[in-house]
């Protein structure tokens, strides 16, 4: 019976460092699927840092561009309108010197200026 219990005990000592082996086996291939993925978000985190870098730089040059744009909006607006009342003072004086030339015309007619 010592020798059965032995030979028992063998045996399952045997299969009880197998299935350790085997644990370690899967633990060490798990431990490189864990290395590939942490390699992989490394790159992606840096990867970010840089398109946020690159956002962030985009996004100060559309700040600018948009500051630009409305100040030219502001520039033609401003140009547009006094254009708009040269061309009516224009017009006035115009219309103006019309009538007054028609009324000296109307105060002359016949007169000589020799």
């Amino acid at each position: 019976m010592a020798e059965t219990t032995g030979v028992t005990l063998q045996s399952t000592n045997n299969e009880l460092v197998q299935h350790i082996d085997s644990m370690k086996e899967k633990r060490a291939e798990l431990d490189r699927f864990v290395q590939k993925e942490e390699e992989e978000k490394a790159r992606i985190v840096n990867d970010l840092r840089i398109l946020n870098e690159r956002l962030a730089r985009v996004d100060e040059g559309l700040a600018r561009k948009y500051a630009a744009r409305q100040e030219y909006d502001k520039t033609i607006a401003e140009t547009e309108n006094a254009f708009s009342k040269i061309i009516d003072s224009s017009r006035t004086l115009l219309h103006v010197l019309k009538r007054e030339s028609t009324t000296l015309s109307s105060k002359h007619v016949g007169d000589s200026w020799s």
